[in-house]
């Protein structure tokens, strides 16, 4: 039997990026991202797989925050490895998907 959460939350970031072309993106800009997070795993003695004040706590903290504080280049693709690697961090054996919605068109996605 798999066991499978879903949490999603919106957060408002800025940031910009280094780019080695002209881009509308080498400015200070913000976004409106959606974070959409499955975990698969089994459930711990208090019939949780995690809790997701843990998932709401590791997002948040990117929250109206500059992204490049973080990252290097903060790309959506950054964003979301940086978030998947947070929550494996804090809870081992766990099956992790992580997408970042950019726009309503455009997202990134890292998974085991």
């Amino acid at each position: 039997m798999k066991r499978r959460i879903y949490w999603r939350k919106e957060i408002s970031c800025a940031h910009k990026l280094n780019l080695p072309y002209e881009s509308k993106c080498t400015n200070l800009h913000g976004h409106g991202y959606l974070v959409e997070i499955w975990v698969e795993g089994k459930k711990n003695k208090q019939g949780m797989i995690i809790d997701f004040s843990l998932l709401k706590e590791i997002v948040m903290r990117y929250d109206h925050k500059y992204l490049n504080d973080f990252l290097e280049q903060p790309t959506v693709e950054n964003l979301a490895e940086m978030i998947y690697e947070d929550i494996k961090k804090v809870k081992k054996g766990i099956k992790v998907k992580v997408r970042i919605w950019e726009d309503r068109d455009s997202y990134a996605e890292v998974t085991d």
